[in-house]
């Protein structure tokens, strides 16, 4: 079971994942080593299992952030799955999930028209519902 520090420590890396295990441990009135010990020990218990970096999409080119429920009447995927891997330059996250749709698949696209151009073609292979992020 996790304690008080081992919680303020992963709460500090989710914030800030580039401290040094020195700044860590004054955050969480450790000394480096000792705090260096309890990050390695929650690696170890796979609770920490990896360090990400944040990007953001829009200053990258790809503006059009979208949800899309994706409903298949065929138990066979395939289609759908190529598409997908046509396209996974767009394709941040496709989850399979329970439910009134299939899949749920997070995207981001340079434009509407490219959104458009892909949302044609999967319409070839299933059915969607979009909604775009606000926010």
């Amino acid at each position: 079971m996790l304690d008080r520090t081992d919680q303020l420590i992963i709460k500090e890396l989710s914030a800030n994942s580039r401290m040094t295990m020195k700044q860590l441990g004054e955050r969480v009135h450790l000394t480096g080593q000792a705090t260096s010990s309890r990050v390695a020990k929650l690696e170890d218990m796979g609770i920490i299992e990896g360090y990400t970096l944040k990007v953001n999409q829009a200053k990258l080119g790809l503006p059009v952030h979208v949800m899309i429920q994706i409903f298949t009447e065929s138990p066979d995927h395939r289609s759908y799955h190529r598409v997908i891997e046509e396209n996974a330059a767009y394709i941040i996250q496709n989850y399979k999930v329970s439910g009134e749709s299939c899949y749920l698949v997070e995207a981001r696209f340079p434009s509407n028209e490219v959104l458009n151009e892909f949302l044609t073609v999967l319409s070839s292979v299933v059915s969607y519902k979009v909604a775009v992020v606000i926010g």
